[in-house]
């Protein structure tokens, strides 16, 4: 079923738990990007962070834990879906518990035109894949310029490697299968946004988006998410997760076949079961680019 506040279709409460357990595995590399952008905002004595479409919180916890090192300052959850923003909030206090860090919560519609009215004027703002989900891109990222305060910064997490996680021959089914779930998503994703009410393309790079929205300075980086095999129960049900929701989105496009082997893969009374393989992996890339609203 899909949700009534996101513009994607996408049940994304039905997720929460695998939002959880990517943000488990994710844990280290959020942190290491949390201190890198907060690093950005050492002249600022208690920076406010707003974290636009949180989802299960684990960037939101990064920058609180970030922030406690720095001497403190807020971190802001913004989502449109009550049923993800108010355990995010609370996983993100719980974390924040002791420290000089402020954590509060802001339900909102990114695609929103009232976006910075409703938000606290904010030095960092993070979005992490979620303007590629709403309909007018770069008027999205317009407001959420808008939410900063003169000299903040724009992060915006789109883009990067698509992930691996299969070996190409699995033993059941046709080689190949990861890059097949990949390109079916990918072919969702394309009619996804095509069926979305008020839909603009952004026939440009996120890079010059930036620009557009009159943000200067602008630059990139790219990090690694490496989980090698053989790796531990965690990875191996994030990549059954990932079958799941590449499968799920990609159905109509994979073949008979494809859809068998599938739910061989996923079933944990299989002896196929992916989540039991001692060679699964995740390995992937994830690509920040950053912008400064002029001083």
């Amino acid at each position: 079923m899909a949700h009534k506040h996101t513009h994607d279709n996408v049940d994304w409460p039905a997720r929460l738990s695998s939002l959880r357990r990517a943000d488990e595995l994710d844990a280290p590399f959020d942190r290491d990007v949390a201190d890198r952008l907060v690093g950005l905002l050492c002249a600022v004595a208690k920076p406010v962070i707003v974290d636009i479409g949180s989802g299960g919180g684990g960037m939101s916890t990064a920058f609180a834990r970030a922030l406690a090192a720095h001497g403190g300052g807020r971190v802001v959850l913004s989502d449109a879906v009550d049923e993800l923003l108010e355990p995010a909030t609370s996983l993100v206090r719980h974390a924040a518990a002791g420290t000089s860090v402020e954590v509060e919560a802001v339900q909102a519609d990114a695609a929103g035109d009232r976006l910075a009215e409703l938000l606290p004027p904010a030095d960092l703002v993070w979005a992490s894949r979620v303007v590629h989900h709403l309909p007018d891109q770069q008027a999205a990222i317009d407001e959420l310029a808008r939410v900063l305060v003169p000299g903040g910064w724009l992060a915006l997490s789109e883009g990067g490697l698509a992930t691996k996680c299969l070996p190409w021959d699995l033993g059941i089914g046709e080689p190949g299968l990861g890059n097949r779930l990949t390109a079916a998503r990918d072919d969702w994703f394309v009619g996804m946004r095509a069926d979305m009410p008020g839909v603009r393309a952004l026939p440009v790079g996120w890079n010059t988006a930036l620009e557009a929205a009159g943000l200067t300075g602008v630059y990139s980086f790219s990090y690694v998410i490496d989980h090698p095999a053989p790796a531990p129960e965690a990875v191996r049900l994030s990549v059954v997760d990932w079958i799941a929701w590449m499968s799920g989105v990609g159905e109509d496009r994979l073949s008979a076949t494809d859809r068998e082997t599938i739910a061989r893969l996923v079933d944990p009374g299989d002896e196929a079961y992916v989540g039991a393989r001692d060679d699964v992996f995740v390995l992937g890339a994830s690509t920040v680019y950053l912008g400064q609203k002029p001083a």
